[in-house]
C-alpha cells in the first residue's frame, strides 16, 4: 500500500534530518506566532482550506507551472480562509520553501500537510511558519497521537487529526483532538466517496469543535452538501490546483459553502 511506502520512507528520512539539523538548530521565526487555523475556520458556513500540491503518487504532476506564491495569492483572492501545503518531497514534490513562500505571499494560516511521525516534525512545522500540523490516525498509535497533540499545543500550533473511518475518528476524539479531518479517500484503494463524512459523523457520539472534510470536493454543490452536514471546513486540493483559474474556482467553492 502506498501509505506504507510513504511511512517507511519518512522514518528513514527522519533519521537523516535529525543528523543534518538537530532539534536545537530548528529556529522558529522571530516574528509573531503564526495565525490560528482554528480561528480562521470559525466563520459561518463551510470555510475553504485551499491546498498547494504540485504532484500526487496516483496522478503524478498536477500543475506544470506550479508556483506556490502565485497560487496562494489566487486562493486568497478567491476567498480561501486558510491554506494547506504539501511539504513531502519524494511522493508529492513538495518542499518547506513552498509553505514559507505561500504564507509570506498571502498572510493566511497554513497547515503543513505531511506525514507527521515525531515531535521533530512538529518543530519543523513551527520553524517553517506553519499554523498547524496534520496528524494521521492511521499511522500513529494512541500514545503517539496524544504526545504529538501535546507538542503542537506547546508550540502554539493547531493540529488537524485525520481519520478515514469511524474507529479512527473515535480514537482521535479520545486523544483530545479539537479539529477532526475526515478523509473521504479510502487509503486501501484510493477510491473516493464524499458521503464518508456523513457516515462517520452519524456514528460519532459527539463532534469536536471543528470538522474538516477532505478529498472528493469539486463543486459548489459539494460544498453546499457539506454545509447541510454542519461541517466547518473543506480541504480542497486537486480541483483547485488543476483549475485554469484557481481564484475563480476558489470563489465558486466559497460561495457554495456560504450559509443561506
Amino acid at each position: 500500500m502506498i501509505l506504507d511506502d510513504i511511512v517507511a520512507h519518512k522514518r528513514d528520512d527522519l533519521a537523516r534530518r535529525k543528523l543534518e539539523a538537530p532539534l536545537g538548530a530548528l529556529n522558529a521565526p522571530t516574528s509573531l506566532a503564526p495565525p490560528s487555523l482554528a480561528a480562521a475556520l470559525a466563520g459561518p458556513g463551510v470555510s475553504l482550506i485551499a491546498e498547494l500540491k504540485k504532484a500526487s503518487p496516483s496522478k503524478g504532476l498536477l500543475r506544470p507551472d506550479y508556483d506556490p506564491q502565485a497560487l496562494a495569492r489566487a486562493y486568497q483572492r478567491g476567498g480561501a480562509a486558510a491554506l494547506s501545503c504539501l511539504t513531502d518531497e519524494r511522493f508529492f514534490q513538495g518542499h518547506a520553501d513552498h509553505l514559507e513562500a505561500a504564507r509570506a505571499a498571502s498572510g493566511l494560516p497554513v497547515l503543513r500537510k505531511d506525514f507527521t511521525l515525531d515531535a521533530y516534525h512538529v518543530h519543523e512545522a513551527r520553524a517553517m511558519g506553519a499554523s498547524a500540523v496534520l496528524l494521521i490516525a492511521a499511522i500513529l498509535t494512541d500514545a503517539e497521537l496524544a504526545q504529538l497533540l501535546g507538542v503542537a499545543r506547546g508550540l502554539g500550533l493547531d493540529a488537524l487529526v485525520e481519520a478515514h473511518d469511524v474507529s479512527e475518528a473515535r480514537r482521535a476524539l479520545d486523544c483530545g483532538a479539537q479539529m477532526l479531518g475526515i478523509n473521504n479517500r479510502d487509503l486501501r484503494d484510493f477510491s473516493v466517496d464524499l458521503h464518508t463524512t456523513e457516515r462517520i459523523l452519524d456514528a460519532l457520539p459527539s463532534r469536536p469543535p471543528i470538522v474538516v472534510a477532505e478529498s472528493g470536493i469539486h463543486t459548489a454543490a459539494d460544498m453546499a452538501y457539506l454545509r447541510q452536514l454542519g461541517v466547518q471546513a473543506a480541504l480542497v486540493g486537486e480541483a483547485l490546483v488543476t483549475a485554469a483559474d484557481p481564484a475563480a474556482k476558489a470563489r465558486e467553492l466559497v460561495e457554495g459553502g456560504r450559509p443561506l
